[in-house]
């Protein structure tokens, strides 16, 4: 077993700092590598402006303009056997390039290979609608508009999917609060409950860095068990409790703690 280590406030130590952070690129190859991303790329070429396009992580990546996306996915469905669209989202860029970058990931069965479609569009701007084309499309499309604010024109039903319909704000872009803003700290007691409320039953907790082990009837605290209910003081002794009940189980082995070891190398 693994040596004890205090869990006090661990979720608050952030992986990354900057929350503008650009992780380093993989490493990219010519289309021209692959005899059939070759091919598919100068399909492409022939009936649309492609922007840039290399080959990263054994996917082919073409980057065309954004008007052009609907027609584009058309074509690699009907010709080019690309008849799966299995993702497609945003990634924000506001802070860089005042915009984003949509991708389409497709996938072909019968080739068994994978393209990803990126454009680029200014902060404000909307796309085609590809649902028509892709049944998927549906939820995803409204999820991009949920998290990033992009809406897509020709969606049938544009609205939110995971937040609240009447929620401020868009929840994926890097400029929104960690812990929620203002409405999202009082958002479920003024609906339930009303603004006048707010005084008496407080805030929303939406900070995931807190972790109270004091919540609910008792949290197990390995060595400092205490029986359910118990009011917690915080100076309890510890307590050795045994791995197995007395006499053991037919056929296993007993484990006790004294047999025990306790690894400290962490890689382990």
């Amino acid at each position: 077993m693994r040596a004890y280590k205090a869990k006090d406030n661990v979720q608050a130590k952030a992986y990354y700092t900057d929350r503008f952070y650009k992780s380093p690129q993989v490493p990219k190859s010519p289309p021209e590598s692959d005899e059939v991303f070759n091919a598919d790329l100068e399909a492409i070429k022939s009936k649309f402006e492609v922007l840039d396009a290399f080959i990263q992580v054994k996917q082919l990546v073409v980057f065309i303009n954004p008007e052009d996306n609907y027609k584009v996915l058309e074509f690699m469905r009907d010709e080019l056997e690309y008849s799966q669209l299995s993702e497609m989202s945003a990634i924000d860029w506001i802070a860089d390039r005042n915009g984003f970058e949509v991708f389409y990931q497709m996938l072909s069965m019968n080739k068994r290979k994978r393209i990803r479609i990126k454009m680029f569009i200014q902060n404000g701007e909307a796309v085609n609608s590809v649902e028509k084309l892709f049944r998927c499309a549906d939820w995803s499309e409204r999820e991009m508009f949920d998290m990033f604010g992009i809406e897509a024109n020709g969606h049938p039903f544009m609205k939110r999917i995971l937040m609240p319909y009447d929620w401020s704000g868009h929840p994926l872009l890097k400029t929104y609060p960690l812990q929620g803003d203002e409405a999202a700290a009082w958002y479920e007691v003024d609906k339930i409950y009303g603004k006048e409320a707010r005084e008496e039953i407080g805030p929303e907790i939406r900070d995931t860095a807190r972790v109270d082990r004091y919540d609910s009837d008792r949290f197990s605290r390995l060595g400092h068990e205490v029986p359910k209910g118990t009011k917690i003081t915080g100076d309890e002794p510890e307590v050795i409790q045994p791995y197995q009940e007395e006499g053991g189980v037919f056929l296993i082995k007993k484990f006790d703690r004294d047999s025990t070891t306790i690894v400290d190398d962490p890689q382990r």
